[in-house]
């Protein structure tokens, strides 16, 4: 059964960093798409940051570009991001979503679109507040 573990989420002063990793089990990721979605409170899911299959080629929302970096270790079947400079908007519970894209048309494919993604994990709480 594919399943999606998302962790390192906690409460961290604004300026601090912090690093996600989402683990996956039951399926191996390198068939896979990998994107960072997160949702505050009152607010729609958003597209944060999102990874092609090898990790060649990676996007980011305008709002985290400079402070976010995505990266996966597919030996380890395992994506993190990485989360600098954060900043109280930063605060949301931070999802982990996976789409298998397999052959030469999924080689540079990528989404930060949440419906383009069927499998999700149970999301992580980041605060960032001083």
């Amino acid at each position: 059964q594919l399943q999606l573990v998302e962790s390192g989420g906690g409460l961290v002063q604004p300026g601090g960093s912090l690093r996600l990793s989402c683990a996956a089990s039951g399926f191996t990721l390198d068939s896979y798409v990998i994107g960072w979605f997160r949702e505050a409170p009152g607010k729609e899911r958003e597209g944060v940051s999102c990874i092609t299959r090898s990790g060649g080629s990676t996007n980011y929302a305008d709002s985290v570009k400079g402070r976010f970096t995505i990266s996966r270790d597919n030996a380890k079947n395992t994506v993190y991001l990485q989360m600098n400079s954060l900043k109280p908007e930063d605060t949301a519970v931070y999802y982990c979503a996976a789409v298998r894209r397999i052959g030469l048309s999924g080689v540079l494919w990528m989404s930060l679109s949440q419906h383009d993604y069927p499998n999700w994990g149970q999301g992580t709480q980041v605060t960032v507040s001083a």
